[in-house]
């Protein structure tokens, strides 16, 4: 067997130290992304490309969202990179919401909320891992840590519900989603994942085409318990 070229460490980004340096990281990661599965986000390389050096250090001190990161340090001494973490992987949380930004239509199914005092709500999104680091479970672990942050970071309210909305079809994406504990919880439109995924810019002015309205997109959830 041979031996790992890499060793693997998960975080998240700190809103407060090296936020240059962390912009110009998630940066080069989120572009890499972009470019490599298109169809897996809802922004675009062409736009995301033209961010400042401003605008990224404000979308990772964003009070609202939560990065967390997979770092790849390689373990050849002989790599002209070796001790030097790359950015390989990350997903995002955005939140806390309150019930009445978290609810949906009725007729998306999603189930009732619990008032804001009972229950803490986050939307999961952009989970990601480079192609030549993919097949070890990263991108488990990343939404792991994701998990495992909200039940620490506080101790009230004593649950927390993470929410992600997902293509219905893709059935692989879900298996991997219901072995992390999500289950299946309604059908969102692209225009309700959009808005959920904090994404609103967007969404077009013309909004009537079956693309927006019809409910494609599979909801899931998972409830977590602070001790």
């Amino acid at each position: 067997m041979a031996s790992p070229r890499f060793s693997y460490s998960y975080f998240h980004i700190s809103k407060s130290n090296g936020v240059a340096t962390s912009a110009q990281q998630q940066r080069a990661l989120r572009l890499k992304a972009l470019q490599t599965s298109p169809n897996s986000f809802s922004s675009t390389y062409d736009l995301e490309s033209k961010f400042t050096n401003t605008d990224w250090q404000t979308l990772i001190t964003s009070p609202d969202r939560i990065i967390f990161i997979c770092a790849a340090t390689p373990l050849n001494p002989d790599d002209s990179t070796a001790g030097e973490p790359q950015w390989v992987g990350q997903v995002t949380l955005r939140g806390p919401m309150s019930k009445q930004d978290f609810e949906l239509p009725e007729e998306a199914g999603q189930p009732a909320q619990k008032p804001d005092d009972q229950e803490e709500r986050w939307q999961m999104l952009s989970l990601f891992t480079l192609p030549e680091h993919r097949g070890q479970g990263l991108g488990a672990k990343l939404c792991q840590s994701a998990m495992d942050y909200l039940q620490s970071y506080r101790s009230a309210p004593q649950g927390v519900q993470v929410r992600l909305i997902i293509k219905a079809g893709n059935l692989g994406t879900i298996k991997f989603y219901e072995r992390l504990g999500f289950t299946s919880a309604g059908m969102a439109t692209l225009v309700e994942a959009l808005i959920a995924n904090g994404d609103e810019s967007l969404l077009p002015e013309d909004l009537s085409g079956a693309k927006w309205t019809d409910r494609y997109g599979l909801i899931m959830i998972t409830r977590l318990v602070r001790c």
